[in-house]
Parts: C-alpha cells; sequence; structure tokens
C-alpha cells in the first residue's frame, strides 16, 4: 500500500533511538535475539514470554503493517500476549530493500519465517506450537511464509486484505473521502488517477499482489479477525475472499472473527474507526489466545459489517495519456514557460527598455497561477500520499479547501492565459514570442488541469 507516516510509528522510532528498552511487566520476561533474514540481512528482536508457564509455551511471530515499523509498536500487543501465555517475537521490520517505492512480500515472508525459526530454537517455546501473526500488510506476508514451510504451525491475520493493495487504497481512501463528506473531482482523483499515475511511475511497490493464490496454499489453521471499525482492510469483501480461496484450496481450518468496537489494527478509536489512538484494549489477544490455545477449531464465520465493496480496478492497464512520460513533458513545458518569460524580461532590462508591454501583466498573473497551481497541487497531494488522506483540511461545499483554492486559481490560470493571448494580438515580435510561450503552456496545463480534476467541479 502507499504508505502512510503514522504518528505512532515516528513516536517508537525515536523512543527506541533515545531511551533504553521498557522493562518488562512483572508476569513476562523478555529476550533480545538477533537473526538472519531474506539476503542475509540481519534482524533484530525481542522475545516476550510468560513470566512462568508449565512447560513449553505456543509461540507467534508478529508481522508488521507497512512502514518503516520497529519491534517497540507491537511491544504492548505482544506483553498481551504474554500475559495470555504465548511467547512472541516482536523484530524490528528491515531496512534494507524496503521502502515507500521498494519493497518485496517474498523477502519479508523469508524475513518472517526466519523469525519463525529463531522462535522455535527457544527452550521455553513448544516447536509444534509456533505460528505467524499479520496485521494489514503482514497479512499480505503472512500466507507466503505460511504456504512455504510446515514449521508455520497456525496463522492469524488482523485486518487481511483480499484484494491487491491497489484496489485496497482506493477503496481506503473512498472511506476517508466520504467520512469527511468530501465531493467531486477530489474523489476520482484519489481512489483513481493518483493509484494508476503511482503505479506507472513505480512509486507504489507490490501495488498489483494479489493474495488470493497464497491463501490458496495455506493448510495450516487459519484465524482471521477484522475490526468491526475497520476502514483501511475492506473487512466484508476480504473476508468473503480470503474465506472462499481457503475453502477452494481443501482447507476447513478456519476462523473468521469480527471484533466489535475496533479499528483497523484491533486497537480502540475515538472516531468510529477513522482516527489512529494508540489505545490497545484491555481485552486484547482474548480471541487469539484462547483459539491458539484450543486448536484445532473448526468454526462458522462470523457475521461481517455492513460496508460499500470496492469498484473497479485501479490496477487496470493505464491509457496512453496517463502515463509518467505525458506528466513529465507538462512539466517541461511548464518550466520552458517560465524561463522563457524570465528570459525575455531580463533582454528587455539589458536593452534599456522601460514601459509597459502589451499581454505583460496578465502574462505575469498567468505564470503565478501556474506555479501556485501545479506546486501547490504536488504539496496536497503529497500530504494526502503521507498521511494515508488524514490531513485533507476543512471541507466547505463538498471540497477540502485547499483543493477548492487550487481549483479556484487553476480557473484564475487559464482566464489569464486567455487575457495575455488577447492582449498581444496583432502584436510585435516580442509580443508574439510571449503569446507563443503562454498558449504553449496553456494548451498543456488545461488538459493536466482537467484529468487531475483541477477544472472539473
Amino acid at each position: 500500500m502507499l504508505l502512510p507516516c503514522k504518528p505512532a510509528v515516528v513516536v517508537a522510532l525515536l523512543a527506541s533511538l533515545l531511551t533504553a528498552p521498557p522493562a518488562p511487566p512483572a508476569d513476562a520476561a523478555t529476550t533480545e535475539v538477533s537473526f538472519t533474514g531474506g539476503g542475509g540481512v540481519t534482524l533484530h528482536g525481542t522475545i516476550v514470554a510468560p513470566a512462568q508457564t508449565r512447560g513449553r509455551a505456543p509461540g507467534i511471530v508478529m508481522v508488521h503493517g507497512a512502514g518503516p515499523v520497529t519491534r517497540a509498536e507491537y511491544r504492548d500487543e505482544a506483553e498481551a500476549y504474554a500475559r495470555r501465555g504465548i511467547a512472541t517475537l516482536i523484530y524490528d521490520k528491515r531496512t534494507t530493500g524496503y521502502s515507500t517505492v521498494n519493497r518485496d512480500y517474498d523477502t519479508l515472508a523469508e524475513d518472517a519465517l526466519a523469525a519463525v525459526r529463531a522462535l522455535r530454537a527457544r527452550p521455553e517455546v513448544n516447536p509444534e506450537r509456533v505460528g505467524i501473526w499479520g496485521l494489514s500488510e503482514g497479512a499480505w506476508v503472512a500466507p507466503l511464509a505460511a504456504a512455504r514451510s510446515p514449521e508455520v504451525a497456525f496463522l492469524v491475520v488482523a485486518g487481511a486484505i483480499g484484494t491487491t493493495p491497489a484496489r485496497q487504497q482506493s477503496w481506503a481512501y473512498g472511506q476517508r473521502l466520504d467520512h469527511a463528506g468530501v465531493q467531486g473531482s477530489l474523489v476520482t482523483t484519489m481512489r483513481h488517477r493518483l493509484i494508476r499515475f503511482a503505479q506507472a511511475a513505480g512509486l507504489f511497490a507490490e501495488a498489483a499482489h494479489d493474495p488470493v493464490a497464497s491463501w490458496e496454499r495455506v493448510r495450516q489453521p487459519v484465524l482471521a479477525v477484522w475490526g468491526a471499525l475497520d476502514r483501511e482492510a475492506m473487512p466484508a469483501e476480504s473476508s468473503r475472499i480470503i474465506r472462499q480461496a481457503l475453502e477452494r484450496g481443501g482447507n476447513d481450518q478456519h476462523t473468521i472473527r469480527f471484533i466489535p468496537g475496533v479499528r483497523h489494527n484491533l486497537n480502540g478509536t475515538h472516531d468510529d474507526g477513522f482516527d489512529r489512538p494508540d489505545l490497545v484494549p484491555a481485552g486484547y489477544a482474548e480471541v487469539e489466545a484462547a483459539w491458539i490455545k484450543s486448536l484445532p477449531v473448526r468454526d462458522k464465520p462470523g457475521t461481517p459489517p455492513q460496508q460499500a465493496a470496492s469498484s473497479g480496478s485501479p490496477s487496470e492497464p493505464t491509457a496512453w495519456y496517463e502515463g509518467p512520460g505525458l506528466q513529465v513533458a507538462a512539466f517541461l513545458i511548464f518550466l520552458a514557460a517560465l524561463l522563457g518569460h524570465l528570459a525575455m524580461a531580463v533582454v528587455r532590462r539589458l536593452r534599456g527598455h522601460r514601459g509597459a508591454v502589451p499581454g505583460a501583466h496578465p502574462a505575469r498573473w498567468f505564470l503565478i497561477g501556474l506555479l501556485t497551481t501545479v506546486f501547490g497541487f504536488l504539496a496536497y497531494l503529497g500530504v494526502q500520499i503521507v498521511t494515508g488522506a488524514y490531513l485533507i483540511g476543512p471541507v466547505v461545499l463538498g471540497r477540502p479547501l485547499p483543493w477548492l483554492a487550487l481549483q479556484l486559481t487553476a480557473v484564475a490560470t487559464v482566464a489569464a492565459a486567455v487575457r495575455t493571448a488577447l492582449a498581444t494580438w496583432p502584436a510585435r515580435r516580442t509580443e508574439r514570442a510571449r503569446r507563443a510561450l503562454t498558449l504553449t503552456a496553456a494548451a498543456a496545463f488545461v488538459p493536466w488541469a482537467l484529468y487531475w480534476g483541477l477544472l472539473i467541479p
């Protein structure tokens, strides 16, 4: 998925750098471990195990959600498992070969299997009862790992997604925009244009990954849980897709549950699942721990929440006019217009010319509008990508104020281009050059702004 930079991730990263590891609670014991993941990368983790247990405890490896996640983000969850008799391995996600634009789920699956082997080797852990827990992006990785190795005894996934990352991200953007009351062109821009462009430009790694094939190969018992207020993983649709894939593969050892009152990562919420507070419920891991201890289990699926199904597919091949090449060409034309106008102004001053020039005033406003619209658009969409569309701004008349302002500047830019053309027609040679630069840039700007929804209500 396109990676939002969650505040909890930043806080956890700073905490891991500036403070000592937190002391374990009285009912848990911790052990620092290192192991070799995919491609020979050394990974570091912590085993959080029950302080006292009779015999060897079941074990679980927690596989991260999206982003540069450290083990600190899952420390509370691991301690919740330890209090319920489950030894848990949490580890820092690799930084080598993983970023917003570069990641490989196969490699992450190798990391997870290396963690399983490390946990199975611990004397306090029952090696025959070690499974994998995967959240969100980790729930794309977890079935890949489980399908490859019988060493994985079971699979627990939270907020699993049954479609491609591109389709999931489109659905999640739609949920958030609809919750905020956004209507109009920004919805299409966010849900389709942006995702298709990012995928075509190679900026959305694993966008077309289809998890169905890996789910069809999973033979281990599976517990799939979703928060009833999950606004990211399309739980109603994903649960159906995953259940059907398991059944096609002959796996009838699966339990599907929807936990009331919690959001995507099974944490609490103050805003119906549309916020991201770091609230681990007091009963966290009760369902999972009870299921692990009672294996094998055959159960009827729970009732999914009422949610809109995904529609369309941002993963479809892009049309010729959607390619990143044309976007680059448009930016080059905008840059050439800016530099051309600046060059003419410099030459005029060097020649000692003074006084008003026909079309100079509207041309100046055209350039200001062009720069404001283009760079404002890039900045606004950049913020939406980084935050996962959580900072869209105040909404007026169905439009976020920043987006409405960009639409107004786009209209003003086109009007300034028309005024420049009229003011320099007919005109002398120098004014004809100004007019040519302006009209060329305007000819590129209008379809560019139409495509991105800046000139559409």
